[in-house]
């Protein structure tokens, strides 16, 4: 139904709301609240693309990637798909390590693309 997807989204708008009010009053670099109000973040996001997929057979422009715990803000890095396809130009957010090599990262974005389900 239109009002779960609706729902769904009203979540995670308030989830994006939560995340920048913890990341804002962030009391240290380890603050549980900025933790949680994330972990609530990417679980809201989840449930959104998935209402949305089941309703209207609908996916978002982003691709959530697992991140480890150690993982520390300096190594994220936000790439664009290099599809053909304008339709698929999805933005894979993930952390890369200290070693991550840029043709890993390709490798990553390619085996992403063989899962286009608009086709």
């Amino acid at each position: 139904m239109e009002a779960e997807v609706r729902e769904a989204l009203r979540h995670l708008i308030t989830a994006f709301e939560n995340h920048l009010d913890a990341v804002a009053s962030r009391r240290s670099p380890d603050d549980a609240a900025v933790d949680d109000a994330y972990e609530a973040l990417a679980s809201a996001f989840e449930r959104y693309e998935e209402k949305l997929d089941l309703e209207f057979a609908e996916g978002l422009p982003l691709v959530l990637d697992d991140v480890d715990d150690d993982a520390d803000d300096a190594d994220f890095e936000y790439e664009e798909g290099d599809d053909e396809d304008e339709d698929d130009d999805a933005v894979v957010v993930g952390a890369l390590g200290d070693d991550a090599e840029e043709d890993d990262i390709d490798d990553e974005i390619d085996d992403l693309d063989e899962f286009n389900l608009r086709d």
